[in-house]
């Protein structure tokens, strides 16, 4: 007799975590209409107001680190659509070559419509790539996690050089875009998002090589047995902790240096040493049961992750935004982050009762039509152990 597969629900709850983290950092994007200097530092040459540090204290904890969690968590995801398709001797990529194209159709359509900054278009892009990787086994991923990660470092020790050597590191003035989003209504917006498609796709681009390192970590991860509730997985994990205790910490504080030399190697090199540290953390913290009810929210958040990340940007655009509710500009830090929780609590609440009713997220069930791979079964799709 077969043995029942049991669910890692460690994985669902990274995600639901990851989530509402990277809305930790887009949150202040929105709040302050688009101008990415208030996630920057370069435009500081001395110390912040204390309403400027409370927003920092927030970005050290989730800018970049969020986003390179939820990136190791869909490589996962493409490792056991890999086993899944290795069990039932399906050819590979095959047919997950259609939903990364989606996937990308997707990101695109969130683009236009809701937020410049969408990450999926370029998950979708390195599902792609990754997927023939993967194919070429175990020797062909750590070969490319060699080169391009060295690669993808090199670059940003070179911006990091330039830096140091008084190149400027500012962004520019986002005084235009501000304006828009202040006053413009939704259809003039999506105008400027297709009229500056490529100038706005430039970090979705940028950071492909990134994305294929941490998708690929996050194969080698789940092959190896860190996301396991097993000794050898809890061993993993506490190496994961000492990693990100010694060196991910103290790096990601370089981010309250002023000046923006510390912007690029924080959230593109530095971050990720902080998402293995968040997997081992939230791996011992599910340990307790008190917190179980917290615990059951953030994996059901989990299991529709799609779906909750563009409705936190659509409710997002509707609270900040110049034809929305217009608090765009007007709030201080403290009223953000409670926006961010108010989101945040939302949403584990939304997700816990859609799940009551239906099996997948509205996001995850029109894929699975539209890419014609799963009906909406009663039966729930996850993520489990060998």
């Amino acid at each position: 007799m077969e043995k029942r597969k049991v669910r890692i629900r460690l994985l669902d709850i990274l995600r639901g975590f990851a989530i509402l983290g990277t809305l930790g950092t887009n949150i202040w994007i929105f709040a302050h209409l688009g101008d990415l200097a208030y996630i920057t530092t370069a435009d500081y040459s001395g110390w912040w107001t204390l309403d400027d540090f409370i927003r920092m204290i927030v970005l050290f904890l989730v800018n970049g680190k969020l986003l390179g969690l939820l990136t190791i968590m869909f490589g996962v995801g493409l490792e056991l659509k890999y086993q899944q398709a290795v069990r039932k001797g399906n050819t590979w990529p095959g047919v997950y070559i259609w939903t990364s194209a989606f996937l990308i159709l997707e990101g695109l359509l969130h683009f236009i419509f809701v937020m410049e900054y969408d990450i999926l278009m370029s998950y979708g892009v390195t599902a792609i790539v990754v997927a023939f990787i993967v194919k070429g086994g175990d020797r062909s991923i750590r070969k490319t996690m060699k080169i391009i990660g060295s690669v993808h470092a090199t670059i940003i020790f070179a911006a990091l050089l330039l830096g140091l050597l008084g190149a400027n590191m500012s962004l520019g003035s986002f005084h235009d875009v501000v304006v828009l989003y202040q006053d413009g209504n939704w259809f003039q917006q999506l105008q400027y998002r297709l009229a500056n498609f490529l100038l706005l796709r430039s970090e979705a681009i940028f950071v492909i090589p990134m994305n294929i390192f941490l998708f690929l970590l996050g194969v080698r991860f789940m092959r190896s047995g860190v996301f396991s509730p097993d000794e050898n997985g809890k061993q993993k994990r506490n190496r994961l902790f000492k990693m990100g205790m010694w060196i991910g910490l103290p790096l990601n504080l370089l981010i309250f240096i002023p000046g923006g030399v510390f912007d690029l190697p924080v959230r593109y090199l530095f971050a990720p040493f902080m998402s293995l540290w968040y997997i081992a953390v939230i791996g011992r913290m599910i340990e307790y049961k008190k917190w179980n009810g917290l615990w059951v929210r953030l994996e059901n958040l989990g299991k529709m992750s799609l779906s909750c990340y563009v409705l936190q940007n659509i409710l997002s655009s509707v609270i900040f935004y110049g034809w929305g509710l217009a608090l765009g500009g007007k709030l201080n830090s403290i009223s953000i982050i409670a926006v961010w929780v108010c989101i945040s609590l939302f949403q584990l609440m939304f997700a816990s009762l859609w799940l009551n009713i239906f099996n997948l997220g509205p996001m995850e069930f029109i894929r699975k039509q539209a890419t014609g791979l799963f009906g909406f079964s009663r039966r729930r799709e996850g993520y489990y152990e060998k």
